[in-house]
């Protein structure tokens, strides 16, 4: 599967794939009951913070990646066996929906996030908590060549190897900051934010993305090391990431714990402004 399909295409695939709803708010039970008054058909739901993340710690950031155990035990809950294929969305333009397929494709699932999310889609909806079968599932280890560190940060900073944040330039520039205790950016990092690869809510078309991406540097050369992605925790990141799959620009690594490990981290430089 590509990273990302449409509608039309999960229509046509509803019955062939697992559909999970993804939602990020600060109480799980929220979480269930805003699933369970709306969503789509068949959807099983995905807690970003109680599924998708470690707990928050200092330079590892707010949203660390779980454990490979945990991991499995999630995909296991929600009847997604190794040969699955799963559709990903959410109600915030794939923003949360590219943080699970990120990490599904990471272990090779195969799976894409919905172009445009239940906004998009066209109905019906349902109600009430969908009941799947549980599977088994092996723990299957995080790659290391598409993660980065804070190390590999500044070792791609030194050797030219473009990093880019993923966030608003209001975050970017260090004007505002609504998560994080300080704001700014990482230094040399180039801000490319998620959002611009969307209109509508839908992925622009690859032409538009990979120049967006050349003009931050990365185009595609299979000779150069991968670039690294970062944003506030890990998570919108992902989406960029995916983008740049899509428009054939090739692999990149996450800095999951981004812009809340680095400011967290002690004596990492800050920079602001442009």
């Amino acid at each position: 599967m590509p990273p990302f399909v449409s509608v039309n295409w999960l229509v046509d695939h509803l019955a062939d794939v697992v559909v999970c709803d993804v939602r990020m708010v600060a109480d799980p039970a929220d979480a269930f009951t805003e699933y369970s008054a709306h969503h789509l058909p068949g959807a099983v739901l995905v807690d970003l913070n109680a599924d998708l993340a470690a707990p928050a710690e200092a330079i590892l950031g707010r949203h660390p990646l779980p454990n490979p155990e945990h991991f499995a035990a999630v995909l296991a809950r929600l009847g997604i066996g190794s040969r699955s294929r799963v559709v990903a969305y959410d109600n915030t333009a794939g923003a949360l929906a590219s943080r699970f397929v990120w990490m599904l494709r990471a272990i090779g699932q195969d799976a894409a996030v919905l172009g445009g999310g239940s906004d998009a889609w066209p109905g019906p909806f349902e109600s009430g908590p969908v009941h799947v079968e549980a599977v088994g599932r092996a723990p299957v280890d995080w790659p290391d060549e598409l993660l980065a560190t804070s190390a590999d940060v500044e070792a791609a900073l030194k050797s030219g190897v473009p990093v880019i944040d993923s966030r608003s330039g209001e975050r970017f520039r260090g004007e505002v900051e609504p998560l994080d205790a300080i704001a700014g950016h990482i230094p040399g990092a180039v801000n490319l934010p998620f959002s611009d690869h969307l209109q509508g809510g839908v992925l622009v078309n690859d032409p538009e993305i990979r120049a967006r991406f050349a003009d931050a540097g990365i185009d595609g050369s299979t000779e150069n090391v991968p670039p690294i992605m970062y944003c506030g925790s890990g998570v919108t990141a992902c989406l960029n990431i995916l983008a740049a799959e899509s428009a054939g620009l090739g692999p990149a690594r996450l800095y999951v714990g981004s812009w809340s490990g680095w400011s967290t981290t002690p004596g990492a430089p800050i920079a602001t402004g442009e």
